[in-house]
């Protein structure tokens, strides 16, 4: 039976024929086994006879039927014997294996198609004088990157491909001699060939001295070219090294255009934006798309400086940065510290740029925000938490400078790192004290997210029942409530109908002081670890801004 002919959507699917066990003149086959499979077999010809070979990495196999040549029936059978066991193996033991390979094949496919040459100098590589063709890795036609550009590297598309066939060369027989080492790892003591490799890499790896045609050549190119180039290093290390470095970048390339293409593919189905945000020390999924510049809202990951909030692109940029940067807390003023808990006060118009930053930043955690550079009117409180490196931030909230409708919260995030600590809690008791100072009574903007109204639900429960349970009188009033709390009288009421303490009877509302409830948070509030972190009052150095 001929082999199937191969679609463009499935361009790696190989059918691929059993042997036959028939003898000449009978027509009869024996039975197959539904796990076993096994290369398609030679057609019986007088002439010329063809086998072909099935390919190592194939990932979907379907089987046929073929015609055995019937030359030695015993070996024959032998022979088909062990291409069934060694078949079964491949497809027991290589799925995982397989689906990586589809995977990383199908990713290319989508990088090539993306990658193809345009006259368009937009969508061409920006290095000047490079047209575009040939890849570092030797693998691709064309690049649209400097970290791609043969040219950029001192090279050319001829050198990489050369290169690369090189480097296949050399898997192949690391591969072999992989193979065959297996068998020598109870072995203690370093085989012949072992040693004989050994000594052959020390000769290949030692020290070479820099002449002066060496330098006086890479001042020369340097003087040429400046910074649009890749230096010259050639004549500085030994062949081996310098094969070892070339073979690292091309697999650094090829590593960050796999990542590249497995995000961009992703584009029919969503909008481009930051899967991942590295912030100091710790690295988070995001869950909104943030309206970051083009150039960097396009890139899977993002790199944020912890203490100045400045965006950058790759890990190297932001070492180079945390190494340069002397900030170690938010600008501002720092109205609050007890232990190592600050609040600073951070104004949007003498510290504009800084804002924005934190408004981009809150964007990837916030889905109802909608303040990202109009940053002036308000005021940001940086909540942090200080260590020997400095005041790391763990939350903030905004409020408008004047607000109409008393909004004592205009945006409020804790970062995803220091979720379900208290700190939530703590922002919010915040805004409330600083409402307190200013005798107002206060309620955040709506509409609230999700997180943000189950911690203002809660808060608003324990404030009420911790009041209800020193409170001893007789008769309240929701006005009295709303001016001891600073709660407004709106969220008062929704949050005693939610614990069923709100009763019309009469004509008039009642507020019953459920004392089970009152019970049940006292013992909550009881056990509590001792270290818990609570705002005290005490430690706000603040006064209201005269308006």
């Amino acid at each position: 039976m001929p082999k199937r002919k191969r679609s463009s959507a499935d361009s790696e699917v190989v059918c691929d024929n059993l042997d036959e066990d028939s003898n000449e003149g009978t027509g009869r086959r024996s039975t197959r086994s539904s796990s076993a499979v096994a290369p398609e077999s030679e057609k019986a010809s007088p002439g010329k006879q063809k086998k072909v070979e099935p390919e190592p990495e194939t990932p979907r196999v379907t089987r046929g039927k073929g015609k055995s040549a019937g030359k030695g029936k015993a070996s024959g059978k032998s022979d088909f014997k062990e291409k069934v066991e060694e078949k079964v193996e491949e497809k027991h033991a290589s799925p995982p294996l397989a689906s990586f390979i589809l995977e990383r094949r199908a990713a290319r496919v989508v990088a090539e198609v993306s990658m193809k040459y345009s006259a368009d100098p937009a969508v061409r590589c920006p290095m000047p004088g490079c047209d575009s063709k040939g890849h570092i890795t030797g693998r691709h036609e064309t690049h649209r990157t400097i970290s791609a550009c043969p040219l950029y590297h001192n090279l050319t598309a001829e050198e990489c491909k050369a290169k690369q066939h090189d480097r296949e060369a050399i898997e192949l027989k690391k591969s072999q001699e992989q193979a065959t080492e297996k068998l020598n790892l109870r072995r203690q003591a370093a085989t012949i060939e072992q040693k004989e490799r050994r000594a052959q890499i020390s000769k290949l790896r030692s020290r070479k001295v820099v002449g002066p045609e060496v330098i006086e050549q890479h001042s020369e190119h340097q003087k040429k070219h400046g910074r649009s180039r890749e230096p010259m290093l050639t004549g500085l290390t030994t062949e081996y090294d310098m094969q070892l470095f070339r073979e690292a970048q091309a697999k650094a390339c090829e590593e960050i255009k796999y990542e590249m293409a497995k995000h961009y593919e992703l584009s029919d189905k969503q909008e481009y934006r930051i899967k991942k945000l590295e912030l100091g020390h710790f690295e988070m999924d995001t869950w909104y798309a943030s309206p970051y510049p083009e150039e960097y809202a396009r890139l899977p990951k993002l790199y944020i400086c912890e203490f100045c909030l400045k965006y950058m692109k790759t890990s190297i940029i932001a070492r180079r940065h945390a190494a340069k940067c002397v900030w170690r807390h938010p600008p501002g003023d720092e109205i609050y510290r007890k232990g190592n808990i600050s609040f600073f006060e951070v104004d949007g118009k003498k510290n504009k740029i800084y804002c924005q930053n934190l408004c981009l930043l809150a964007k990837l955690f916030l889905d109802h925000k909608t303040l990202y550079y109009d940053v002036e009117p308000f005021l940001f409180y940086i909540m942090t938490e200080a260590d020997q490196y400095g005041c790391h931030m763990v939350g903030y909230f905004s409020k408008e400078k004047q607000s109409f409708l008393n909004y004592n919260v205009s945006c409020i995030l804790t970062l995803p790192q220091h979720m379900r600590k208290g700190y939530g809690k703590m922002l919010i008791d915040f805004s409330y004290l600083l409402s307190k100072a200013e005798e107002k009574v206060g309620s955040p903007e709506r509409p609230l997210s999700d997180l943000g109204l189950l911690s203002y639900r809660s808060y608003w429960k324990d404030v009420l029942l911790d009041f209800l349970h020193n409170y001893k009188g007789r008769d309240i009033s929701i006005k009295d409530l709303s001016t001891e709390t600073a709660i407004n009288a709106n969220d008062i009421v929704s949050t005693l109908q939610a614990l069923g303490m709100l009763k019309y009877w009469k004509g008039r509302h009642l507020v019953l002081k459920r004392q089970d409830l009152i019970d049940d948070h006292l013992k909550k509030k009881n056990n509590k670890k001792p270290g818990h972190k609570v705002i005290d009052p005490l430690s706000l150095k603040w006064t209201p801004p005269v308006k």
